[in-house]
């Protein structure tokens, strides 16, 4: 018992007598410091005592495209720690190619009672889908916030990082190396984070030649879409997303170019996968923690009675400068 306080205490960076206090449910401890000695203890793989299973509040559905793409794990676990911290168990739902659907996942956490559901890049953020499904939830008083992907079609808070002012942002960085031709490889048209980058991107480049693509959210549109633009003599490619920037530099490869010597790549996310580039990735980073912590609090303000302003609350992202990108070659 010795040897896991001493664990436990190295990992929440307290004291072996402030655990010692936690597990036996003492007072004189703050709550944060009583969440990270439980934290410490879940990351370590030990069983909670008795005293530290609290009942559940109840169920918060939170809803997030697929897996696969890094930043959605980042927004789940931020997510789902802010709404274990204020008493609730977190149920995780994925979308699946052939799997259920938004509103299929929707209506078995409303069948199963939940409290509330966060809805992270949904069909809230297609501007093609039918927004009735949302007016519809609303008016069964199941609470709900949108995180990425505002539509005033919808009274609810929203929760989005500014991507307009993230595509200037990798603009005049790659401007200030020298780049003139600059590409934007991004996602599908319909999308709104899509439609805001392609805005911010114009307002960025005024009487040029507009060089964008449309692909898929992933390493083969990333790649196809470099590819264009790199058709198109782009010497710097902006992407929506840190996949497509793997795959933009792919597709330089594949043109016996180097990055950046060549070709300058910045992403957007920062996801964790930038760890493994190759170079490392400039990129524009999320403000994921802020951005989830937001929502869960709006969330909270809405199941508490005192709801939050039904608008959008916009974080500014962060331009992140490492290894892909570079003076433009002569």
């Amino acid at each position: 018992m010795t040897a896991r306080l001493s664990d436990i205490a190295t990992q929440a960076g307290v004291s072996e007598a402030t655990v010692s206090r936690v597990i036996n449910g003492k007072a004189g401890v703050s709550s944060s410091t009583r969440q990270a000695v439980v934290a410490a203890m879940d990351v370590l793989g030990f069983e909670r005592p008795p005293k530290l299973r609290q009942r559940s509040q109840g169920l918060i559905g939170l809803i997030i495209p697929e897996l696969t793409n890094p930043i959605f794990p980042m927004f789940a676990q931020v997510i789902e720690q802010m709404l274990t911290r204020d008493g609730y168990t977190p149920v995780l739902c994925t979308q699946t190619p052939g799997g259920s659907s938004e509103d299929q996942l929707t209506e078995l956490l409303v069948d199963h009672g939940v409290t509330g559901i966060v809805f992270v890049a949904g069909l809230h953020a297609d501007t093609t889908a039918d927004m009735d499904r949302y007016v519809k939830l609303a008016g069964r008083r199941v609470p709900f916030v949108m995180v990425n992907g505002f539509t005033d079609k919808v009274s609810a808070p929203f929760v989005s990082v500014d991507y307009r002012s993230a595509a200037r942002l990798a603009v005049s960085h790659l401007a200030e190396l020298g780049h003139e031709r600059i590409g934007l490889a991004v996602g599908p048209p319909r999308y709104v984070p899509t439609q805001r980058m392609v805005e911010g991107f114009t307002l960025a480049r005024p009487g040029t030649e507009l060089l964008v693509e449309h692909s898929l959210y992933t390493v083969e549109g990333g790649q196809a879409a470099g590819t264009a633009l790199l058709d198109k003599g782009c010497t710097a490619v902006v992407c929506g997303s840190d996949l497509m920037a793997f795959g933009a530099i792919r597709a330089a490869r594949h043109h016996g170019l180097h990055v950046p010597r060549d070709v300058s790549v910045v992403g957007f996310d920062d996801s964790p996968l930038i760890v493994f580039a190759d170079p490392p990735l400039t990129t524009l980073r999320q403000p994921v923690d802020a951005m989830g912590q937001a929502a869960v609090r709006a969330l909270m303000e809405e199941i508490g009675g005192t709801p939050a302003p039904h608008a959008e609350f916009v974080f500014q992202p962060e331009l992140v400068v490492r290894g892909s990108t570079g003076a433009r070659p002569r």
